[in-house]
């Protein structure tokens, strides 16, 4: 009887997973977060990366994807538009 609620619990959850794209127990982020996650992911970061670390990751990015070096202009973009997303996140230092 107990394997019988596992393996139900078990399909439930992948049933879930199917239907929904995340786990039950994973907390669903919002746009904005889905957002911030893609580019710390873009630019290499963690969570807790500051200022610096954003620059130095947008500046190692943007040498890549330069259209110069064989990118192109949206992923020039795309760089930008993730560091200035990290930048917007960052706390606000007292002057």
């Amino acid at each position: 009887m107990l394997i019988r609620l596992i393996l139900l619990a078990a399909a439930l959850c992948v049933g879930y997973k199917l239907a929904l794209g995340r786990w039950p127990w994973e907390r669903k982020l919002s746009t904005r977060q889905q957002a911030v996650s893609r580019a710390r992911r873009l630019l290499g970061l963690e969570a807790r990366a500051g200022r610096e670390d954003i620059i130095a990751a947008h500046r190692k990015l943007i040498a890549l994807v330069h259209p110069d070096r064989g990118g192109t202009n949206d992923q020039v973009h795309e760089a930008n538009a993730a560091r200035d997303l990290l930048f917007d996140e960052l706390p606000d230092r007292p002057a």
